[in-house]
């Protein structure tokens, strides 16, 4: 198994596709056009939403860097080259394909956040939360890129991804100056959050992010609790587990383990009441887990907190919500390994981020047409250039 296939099964659980797979993915260029253009318009030969098109199509063919696209679009067809809406001579008409260093001074140039605005509102436009999903869950999580600078210089983003479909809903970046509590309310702003419930891991459970949501954003929330929020974290272990029954248990196999985890949750009231905004039932995760190599087990305790009743959320949707959250690191595993983001060098200005979009562009498309194995849907892409602009409806 390719290590790219490691999100299919629990996203394959939470949700279905259309059966048509390009449903989603017509306009792009149009998308595209809503960047603002960082050149001088003197002396602008590419348009950038073509500029765009072509890195985004030379990712999903699975090139990786900056190099590799400029060379992948070099070999394109005419045909092709018509369809991205490459520049053309004006005296003779010959398509005038744009190489690596230009590809490459746009990228660096163009506002990465308005780039991963446009695309998101894009995607979401075409993704629809099927009649199976009783309740959108909607992951946040944040990534360092570590091949884009220095220790301490490196490009941080913060990402929001959709638990039922595998889109990247948003992301934004979070600079050297702030960090990614401050870059939490931005990146989820322009979303529709009504009646969602948004997982976030321990940096994230803040009073202040749980008032925004269930007060302003009319969401819900579903946080892990570490000793970064001593208190809580403090009431929460003092609950009387022992006396509360396992509501939830799964089981899973492989990569040489063996999984089982046991959900117990408790209604928060009266003696059993949490101080944190909204809190209405807190929650334990105790995950024992058989290393075949060791032959050993070994127990992890989690506990959780949420904004949801028992009865707006079943112990099955809550432990299904909080393993649904590490789809979006199933996602940095996947730009990681099958992209190479973190082994990529690419550090010029804001291409670091822009390339990050680009990907997450290519993995969101790919999963909402069933996707589970993203290197080979490379692979396939890769031995014709017509597959990548299938993909991104480019017609």
């Amino acid at each position: 198994m390719e290590p790219s296939s490691l999100i299919g099964g629990l996203s394959a659980r939470l949700h279905r596709v259309s059966d048509d797979p390009y449903h989603h993915a017509a306009g792009l260029l149009q998308a595209l056009a809503q960047v603002p253009d960082p050149r001088d318009p003197r002396g602008r030969i590419h348009p950038l939403p073509s500029l765009l098109a072509v890195a985004v199509s030379a990712v999903a063919a699975g090139q990786r860097s900056v190099s590799a696209i400029g060379e992948w679009a070099a070999d394109l067809p005419v045909p092709v080259l018509a369809r991205l809406q490459v520049a053309r001579d004006r005296f003779t008409s010959a398509y005038l394909v744009p190489d690596a260093s230009t590809i490459g001074r746009v990228l660096a140039r163009v506002d990465a956040d308005a780039l991963d605005t446009a695309i998101s509102r894009w995607l979401i436009s075409r993704t629809a939360v099927t009649p199976a999903a009783a309740r959108r869950a909607i992951a946040v999580d944040g990534k360092t890129l570590r091949g884009s600078g220095r220790p301490g210089g490196q490009v941080h983003l913060l990402a929001a991804l959709d638990q039922h479909t595998g889109t990247v809903l948003a992301q934004t970046g979070v600079d050297g100056k702030t960090n990614e509590i401050t870059r939490f309310q931005p990146l989820l702003d322009g979303l529709d959050l009504t009646g969602a419930v948004i997982t976030a891991d321990a940096l994230h459970t803040q009073r202040e992010h749980a008032r925004w949501l269930t007060e302003t954003k009319h969401a819900a929330y579903l946080f892990t609790a570490k000793k970064n929020q001593p208190r809580l974290y403090r009431q929460l272990k003092a609950l009387p587990w022992a006396k509360i029954p396992v509501q939830d248990e799964t089981s899973s196999h492989g990569h040489g383990r063996r999984d089982i985890r046991a959900l117990q949750a408790v209604t928060c009231l009266g003696p059993l009441a949490i101080d944190f905004p909204h809190a209405s039932q807190a929650l334990r995760i105790r995950r024992r887990r058989y290393n075949q190599a060791t032959g050993r087990w070994s127990t992890v305790t989690v506990y959780a907190i949420t904004s949801l009743n028992a009865a707006q959320a079943r112990p099955a949707d809550l432990a299904d919500w909080l393993r649904g959250h590490w789809l979006i690191e199933a996602l940095h595993h996947i730009r990681d390994v099958t992209f190479g983001e973190d082994a990529s060098q690419v550090r010029t200005g804001n291409a670091p981020q822009a390339m990050a979009a680009l990907r997450n562009t290519v993995i969101s498309l790919l999963r909402l047409t069933g996707v589970t194995n993203i290197a080979k849907a490379l692979r396939h892409n890769s031995r014709n250039p017509d597959r990548p602009l299938q993909l991104l409806g480019i017609t």
